[in-house]
C-alpha cells in the first residue's frame, strides 16, 4: 500500500506542471502489442521522457492503457530562446551535431529549415539552439540511445531492457570496468540510471600516448630484421576453445553439456557473475587442442588441418615505419606524431595484426622464418631495392608488401624472374601485371563486377539512377551489363518519377541501383520505391560506398525497408572466432582492433597457412579459398600474368537495422 501511494505521489507531482500548461502533453492509447520504445519513436522523444510522466510502465503496458506523451515543443521551446553557430564539417549529419550540443534534431530542422532544403552541407554555417538539459535522446529512424556528456567524463542512461554485457559490448569495454566505473550499481539495472562510462581521459587518448609495447619496435634502424618474440599472447589457445552461449541455457545447463563445474566456469568466465546471457563467448576446455579461429564453412578449405613442416619457409613483410624519421625521439614525441601521422597509424595496426597471426602460426606449429624490414615509402619514395639487395629477398618465398602500390610492382619487377609471391596488401586500385604479383585486396571494379553478378544471378530487373556527374559507371555498367535499364532524368538532373515507374517490373525481382550522392535524387527516389513496394518486388541496391548515406536527411529506416544490397571486402562478423581475435586484440593494444589491425592478421595469417601446404603457396593460391576473420581469399589468375582477389561480400539491410551477408 505504502508503495502503491508513493507512486501516486510521484506520479502527481510529475504531472503537475503538465496539467498547469495544459497543452504540453498529449494523450496516448496503447495499441495491442506496442511496447514504449515504439511509442517513444513515434513521438521522437526518449523512453525515459515516457516513464517521467508514466513511472506504471515501467512495469510494462498492455492494450488500451493511456499515457502521457510530453509534446517536442514543450520540451524545445526553452532551447530555442537563445541560438549559437557552428560550421558544417566534413562527415558531419544533423544527428552527430544535435549529439555533440544535446539539443534536438528537430530544433535544429527548424531554425535552419532555409539552409538545409537541399541538405546539410560542408562549410555551411547554422544555428544552434541553446544546450537542453535533456539527459537523452533517441533517434526516431533507428532507436539509438546516446549518452549524455559531461566536461570530464562520458555517461550513458540505463534504457528499458538494457544490461550490463550489452552497455559494455556498446562501449567497447568489460563488465569488470563498466562495474568499477559504477560500483554503486548493483546487480540488477533501474531505468533511468546514469552509468561513468569512461575516466576522465579516453582509452584511445591513452594508448596514443602511451604507445603499445608490440609498437615500439619501429625505432630500430631501418632494414633492421625485427625479432618477432613471445611477447604477444596468442590467439590460438592449447586446451581451449570458445562457446557462444544460445537462447534459454543456464549455468547448470552449461556446466552439464561442457562437462566441467559450474565454479570453474565462473573462473574461467569472471563475466558469469553478472549471469548467463544469450550470445556470450565463453572460453571453455577443448576435447582437443585447436586453433580458435580457424572454423571453416563447407564452403572455404580449412588450411590448418594440412599442415606441412617438411622444410622452413620463409616470409618477408615490408612495412613502412620510417624509422629513420623517427630514431632517437622521445616517447612523448612518437606519441605526438602519432596523433598526426595517419599513415604511421595504419602502418602500426596493420603491423599489431600481423604479430597475432605470427603468433597463432607459432601455436600452430608452422615452421616458418618471419623476417619484418622498414621499406621507408612515402609518395616519392622508398628503399625497396636497397632492402632486396642487402637481405637476399630473392631467397625469400613470399613477400607482404610494402603498402603503396607502386612500390610493390616495383618489387615485383625486380623479383619477377624468381619464384617469390609478392603481396600487394591493401591496394584496391588495378595493377600492373607480373606473374609474381598477387593482390589481396578485391579493386573496386571487382566490387562492382560482384554485385551485378549477384543481381543477375537473380533474374533480375536492373534499373539505374545514375545522375550526369557518374559518366565513368554510366560506361561501366552499359558496356558490362547491357539489360540495365537507366532512368531518365528531367532537364534540371532531377527524377522522372513516371519513367522509373514505367521501368518496374511484377513477378520479378527489382533491383534499383543508386548511383548518385544527390540527396534529393535519392530522396525523390526512394519515397517513390517506398510507395510502390505494395505494387512490386524492389529492393535496393548501390555498387560503391556513398558519404551522402550518411546524412541525417536520408534515414536508416528506409534503406532498411528497401533492404539496401552493398558490396564490401569485409564482414561484419560476430562469430565466436571474430569475438575472439577482437577481445585478444583489445587485452593486448588496450583498444578494439581497427580495419587495418584486421587486415593485418588475415593477410599475414592466410599467407602463413598457404605457406605450410605441402603443394606449395601459387598451387594453394590457385585451388583453396579460405576465409578469416573478416577477409575472404579467391584468388584468381588473370588472363595477363598475376592474381586477383574475387572474395567480395554482398550485405543486405535488414529492418531491424542489423547487418546479413547473402552471397
Amino acid at each position: 500500500m505504502k508503495y502503491f501511494l508513493a507512486v501516486c505521489v510521484s506520479f502527481f507531482l510529475l504531472s503537475c506542471p503538465v496539467f498547469a500548461q495544459g497543452k504540453n502533453y498529449i494523450k496516448h492509447a496503447v495499441s495491442k502489442g506496442e511496447t514504449i520504445r515504439q511509442i517513444a519513436q513515434k513521438y521522437k522523444i526518449s523512453p525515459y521522457d515516457i516513464y517521467k510522466l508514466n513511472p506504471d510502465a515501467q512495469s510494462g503496458v498492455k492494450e488500451n492503457d493511456v499515457l502521457l506523451i510530453p509534446t517536442v515543443n514543450s520540451q524545445s521551446t526553452k532551447n530555442t530562446q537563445l541560438t549559437k553557430t557552428h560550421i558544417v564539417k566534413a562527415k558531419e549529419t544533423l544527428f552527430s551535431i544535435s549529439r555533440d550540443y544535446q539539443v534536438y534534431i528537430d530544433d535544429l530542422k527548424k531554425l535552419n529549415s532555409d539552409l538545409l532544403q537541399d541538405g546539410l552541407k560542408v562549410g555551411q554555417t547554422i544555428r544552434i539552439p541553446a544546450s537542453s538539459t535533456k539527459a537523452v535522446e533517441v533517434k526516431a529512424s533507428s532507436a539509438v540511445v546516446l549518452p549524455a556528456k559531461s566536461k570530464n567524463n562520458s555517461y550513458h542512461i540505463v534504457a528499458p531492457q538494457e544490461t550490463k554485457y550489452g552497455i559494455a559490448k556498446q562501449y567497447g569495454i568489460s563488465i569488470e570496468e563498466l562495474e568499477r566505473l559504477n560500483p554503486e550499481v548493483g546487480s540488477n539495472l533501474e531505468i533511468g540510471t546514469k552509468l561513468k562510462i569512461s575516466p576522465n581521459t579516453t582509452e584511445k587518448e591513452v594508448v596514443k600516448s602511451e604507445i603499445p609495447r608490440e609498437k615500439t619496435n619501429v625505432s630500430l634502424k631501418s632494414q633492421e630484421k625485427i625479432d618477432v618474440k613471445d611477447s604477444v599472447k596468442p590467439l590460438v589457445e592449447k586446451g581451449f576453445s570458445s562457446y557462444e552461449v544460445k537462447a534459454k541455457e543456464t549455468l547448470f545447463s552449461l556446466s552439464q553439456s561442457l562437462h566441467i563445474s559450474q565454479e570453474q566456469l565462473i573462473a574461467m568466465n569472471p563475466s558469469l557473475k553478472d549471469g548467463v546471457k544469450t550470445g556470450m563467448i565463453l572460453r571453455v576446455p577443448a576435447n582437443e587442442e585447436s586453433a580458435l579461429i580457424l572454423k571453416s564453412s563447407p564452403r572455404f578449405t580449412d588450411l590448418s588441418t594440412n599442415i606441412s613442416n617438411e622444410t622452413v619457409k620463409r616470409l618477408v613483410l615490408l612495412l613502412p615505419f620510417n624509422a629513420s624519421k623517427i630514431q632517437g625521439d622521445t616517447l612523448t614525441a612518437i606519441g605526438a606524431r602519432l596523433k598526426k601521422d595517419a599513415f604511421l597509424n595504419m602502418t602500426l595496426d596493420f603491423y599489431s595484426g600481423a604479430l597475432m597471426a605470427i603468433d597463432s602460426a607459432k601455436t600452430l606449429g608452422l615452421n616458418v622464418d618471419v623476417q619484418i624490414y622498414d621499406s621507408e615509402e612515402s609518395k616519392l619514395s622508398s628503399n625497396v631495392a636497397q632492402v632486396v639487395k642487402e637481405n637476399q629477398l630473392e631467397k625469400a618465398d613470399v613477400i607482404i608488401g610494402p603498402f603503396y602500390q607502386q612500390y610493390v610492382e616495383k618489387l615485383a619487377f625486380l623479383l619477377k624472374d624468381t619464384k617469390v609471391a609478392i603481396i600487394s596488401p591493401l591496394s584496391k586500385d588495378l595493377v600492373k601485371s607480373y606473374p609474381n604479383l598477387y593482390q589481396a585486396m578485391p579493386t573496386n571494379e571487382t566490387a562492382r563486377t560482384a554485385i551485378f553478378d549477384f543481381m543477375i544471378s537473380k533474374n533480375a530487373n536492373i534499373i539505374v539512377v545514375n545522375d550526369l556527374k557518374k559518366v565513368a559507371d554510366k560506361a561501366f555498367i552499359s558496356q558490362r551489363y547491357p539489360k540495365a535499364k537507366f532512368v531518365l532524368l528531367n532537364e534540371t538532373g532531377g527524377l522522372n518519377p513516371e519513367n522509373l515507374r514505367a521501368l518496374l517490373v511484377k513477378g520479378r525481382i527489382n533491383y534499383v541501383v543508386l548511383d548518385t550522392e544527390k540527396t534529393g535524387l535519392i530522396l525523390a527516389t526512394t519515397n517513390l520505391l517506398l510507395n510502390e513496394l505494395a505494387n512490386f518486388q524492389i529492393q535496393l541496391a548501390i555498387i560503391e560506398p556513398n558519404p551522402t548515406l550518411d546524412f541525417e536527411e536520408v534515414s536508416m529506416k528506409r534503406l532498411t525497408v528497401l533492404k539496401m544490397i552493398y558490396p564490401a571486402i569485409s564482414r561484419d562478423n560476430d562469430s565466436p572466432e571474430s569475438v575472439l581475435f577482437e577481445n585478444e586484440y583489445k587485452k593486448i593494444n588496450k583498444i578494439f582492433p581497427s580495419q587495418f589491425a584486421s587486415k593485418g592478421f588475415d593477410i599475414t595469417f592466410d599467407t602463413l597457412l598457404r605457406l605450410s601446404q605441402a603443394k606449395g603457396f601459387e598451387a594453394s593460391a590457385n585451388e583453396d579459398k579460405t576465409q578469416q576473420v573478416e577477409t575472404k581469399f579467391e584468388y584468381v589468375k588473370k588472363s595477363n600474368g598475376g592474381y586477383s582477389n574475387k572474395g567480395v561480400y554482398i550485405l543486405e539491410f535488414q529492418e531491424d537495422f542489423s547487418v546479413k551477408q547473402i552471397n
